[in-house]
């Protein structure tokens, strides 16, 4: 008897199947709906997708994207592929050698790293289909299951199987490192994959997320992007201060905010004041027009991130800052905010001021353990850790915010300071977030504009609604 190689051992099982595989896979249409649901969540209709083993195309075809292709190492499936979806572009490829010359914004690996005899080979070769955004999706079956899958063969529910690649979530992250990808989020689904009426749906949608309980979901998933380059490409920055009754800082803003990249515009944008900041801000746009980008204008309606929006609204700049008009994160750091943005070490970086000692009067006690509990309910919600959710200063390209705001409606647009909706934002856009440490500074001028119990209950309110529409979607 011929010893076929791994690899061949697949093929054939994936070509005999080819010709009824659309019909079988109907047996696990709920493991199967919700697979591309979790993928849909994360991805735009503008995306371009690769998907590697691609099979009969049908997973490809139901999933948003612009320009989409698939590949298989199996000619029947292909071939089954092509004449399924003949609007798609499919390929007979084996993932480890092909050659493409494409980049593509998402790549996919859905349940079939366990069919690659090196793993390593298919993750190293995908990475020339990469750009420096590019995202990988992979999903595999999580080990714990392996008897129940092998009994679901032994009588019949699933078609026998070669031998495949039992890979945990540790296993997947370290390949992907061996492999030149950064892996920022994991997360697993699916306690029952299959319909029980009304037993699923409570079990999957509540119960699998605890935290001891989803370490036994079938499906477990890892996201990566590829390790920043030693390349730093310079942009163009624009920074802006919403300032509410903060006269006493403008100028401090405008001398002692840097000049970063290719540029720095500053924008302030003046939020129904009851001292004479708006004033101000008009005298120092004047004073320093000949040194600095100043822009300035009134927020058409109340709270901070109604005066960030209209600063994002007006702004060039390839990269978009906030900087709070009452300076207790001093403008200097935002040169650390750059290059951390520039170098692709994060694609939203957010400011956490729970790393340092504070100065003595810089955050009330009440405030400290409000930012600590939202710092915790953060992480579980983001699937990455989370230090500090309300620090105001948060960096990110302005072509990412553009897509965050056509998607707003997601989440609703309730929040009065702006540090959930980015947040939140950029986790529906997949994006990898960084915490960078920064000193707090106690305020020299003025007094905060933040009520304690009042915005603490709206922010509650917005943790309560993004559960709902994060972990139990």
């Amino acid at each position: 008897m011929e010893n076929k190689s791994f690899k061949n051992r697949w093929i054939e099982h994936f070509d005999a199947l080819a010709s009824t595989y659309s019909k079988y896979k109907n047996r696990f249409k709920y493991y199967r709906k919700d697979n591309i649901k979790y993928f849909n969540y994360f991805l735009l209709d503008t995306n371009s997708i690769l998907e590697v083993g691609c099979g009969i195309g049908d997973t490809l075809n139901e999933l948003k994207g612009d320009r989409k292709k698939g590949i298989d190492f199996s000619p029947n499936m292909i071939k089954q592929a092509k004449s399924n979806y003949p609007d798609i572009e499919f390929e007979l490829a084996d993932a480890s050698n092909f050659k493409e010359e494409e980049k593509y914004d998402v790549i996919i690996l859905s349940n079939v790293i366990g069919c690659f005899e090196n793993v390593s080979d298919v993750l190293n070769n995908i990475s020339n289909c990469c750009h420096q955004n590019t995202k990988v999706f992979i999903n595999h079956y999580n080990r714990l299951w392996q008897p129940l899958i092998n009994f679901a063969e032994f009588i019949r529910i699933k078609k026998k199987s070669p031998e495949q690649n039992w890979l945990s979530q540790h296993d997947i992250k370290n390949l992907l490192f061996l492999s030149g990808f950064d892996s920022f989020r994991d997360n697993t689904r699916l306690l029952i994959p299959f319909n029980i009426p009304l037993i699923s749906f409570i079990f999957n949608k509540f119960f699998a997320k605890l935290p001891l309980l989803h370490h036994m979901c079938l499906s477990q998933y890892v996201f990566a992007k590829p390790f920043p380059g030693k390349e730093h490409k310079d942009y163009t920055v624009t920074v802006v201060v919403p300032a509410r009754n903060e006269s006493g800082n403008i100028e401090r803003a405008i001398l002692e905010t840097p000049e970063l990249g290719l540029g720095t515009e500053l924008i302030f944008i003046e939020g129904n004041s009851t001292d004479d900041t708006w004033e101000v801000i008009q005298q120092m746009a004047e004073k320093y027009k000949d040194t600095r980008k100043i822009i300035i204008d009134r927020q058409p309606g109340k709270g901070k991130y109604d005066a960030v929006k209209k600063g994002y609204d007006i702004a060039t700049g390839d990269i978009l800052m906030i900087l709070d008009g009452d300076l207790t994160v001093p403008p200097k750091d935002l040169t650390k905010f750059y290059d951390a943005l520039a170098t692709s070490k994060g694609e939203f970086i957010n400011g956490s001021r729970l790393v340092y000692p504070m100065e003595k009067e810089a955050m009330r006690f009440l405030n400290i353990i409000g930012n600590k509990f939202f710092s915790y309910a953060f992480s579980w919600l983001l699937e990455q850790p989370i230090k500090d959710t309300l620090c105001g200063t948060k960096v990110m390209f302005r072509k990412d915010y553009i897509k965050l705001a056509e998607n707003r409606k997601y989440f609703g647009d309730f929040d009065p300071f702006g540090d959930f909706d980015l947040l939140f934002g950029a986790y529906k856009l997949n994006l990898k977030i960084i915490d960078l440490p920064v000193r707090y500074k106690e305020r020299v001028y003025g007094e905060t504009n933040i009520s304690r119990f009042k915005h603490g209950l709206i922010l509650l309110r917005m943790v309560m609604f993004a559960m709902n529409k994060i972990k139990f979607y």
